[in-house]
């Protein structure tokens, strides 16, 4: 009878752990001690995640890093694919302990509020840009080259990348809220290496699947007629 009770206890411990997930997006919000705050968004999907660190409220961008991981006894292992601060580390790989505790996820010594858990955008997941349509006609491009434009996006939250893997380059980054709502993708966004005047600003976009890509089209931020093409990374 002890040790079924045992066994029994082990089977509802590992339902716990395994109920609980990564995906998604989480948060965590400190001071830099100047009277800013500064934001680190995290997300996770599939098989990819980025970490964006941000001041808020001028989305004064300071740093991203991200590539794949997975998860073994052993931890979450985190292997770079750009980091903007530290290049060094791209095609490495880290190990990270982690657990959650009251809904947190506990990330080595920091502690992660989630934002969402990859519900409700029809875009979840991890994407490269993979074509665009020019004069008329759609242009695709092999995504198998060190150069990507990678699109990541949690139920709520998306941030684009462009990184060399090759030369390790960080190229530029942005990031905030997305909704897809009838047809329509919008952006609003919360930080932008290139330009913090961008923050702030909110862009419309319609969007459709087809064929598994993303065909996403409407107007850049400086006005500038755009359609592009994205393929979902492999998860």
């Amino acid at each position: 009878m002890k040790n079924i009770f045992l066994t029994l206890c082990s089977l509802f411990l590992v339902h716990i752990s395994t109920a609980q997930s990564l995906e998604g997006a989480w948060t965590i919000v400190e001071s830099d001690g100047k009277g800013y705050q500064v934001e680190h968004t995290l997300i996770f999907t599939g098989t990819y995640f980025s970490e964006a660190v941000f001041e808020k409220p001028s989305g004064k961008f300071m740093g991203t890093k991200g590539g794949n991981y997975t998860l073994n006894d052993n931890g979450l292992n985190l292997t770079y694919e750009f980091a903007s601060e530290d290049p060094g580390i791209v095609g490495k790989t880290e190990t990270e302990t982690y657990s959650f505790n009251n809904g947190n996820l506990v990330l080595g010594k920091l502690s992660w509020t989630k934002i969402d858990d990859g519900a409700p955008g029809d875009l979840f997941g991890a994407w490269l840009i993979s074509g665009r349509k020019r004069d008329g006609e759609i242009q695709m491009r092999d995504t198998s080259g060190p150069r990507k434009t990678m699109k990541i996006l949690s139920g709520t939250q998306f941030q684009w990348i462009a990184y060399n893997i090759e030369t390790q380059e960080f190229l530029g980054t942005g990031g905030g809220i997305y909704t897809t709502i009838d047809g329509k993708y919008t952006e609003n966004i919360k930080f932008f290496s290139r330009d913090d005047s961008r923050v702030g600003a909110s862009l419309e976009f319609n969007y459709e699947l087809k064929d598994g890509n993303w065909h996403h089209s409407g107007f850049s931020s400086k006005g500038d007629p755009i359609y592009e093409i994205w393929s979902k990374r492999n998860q």
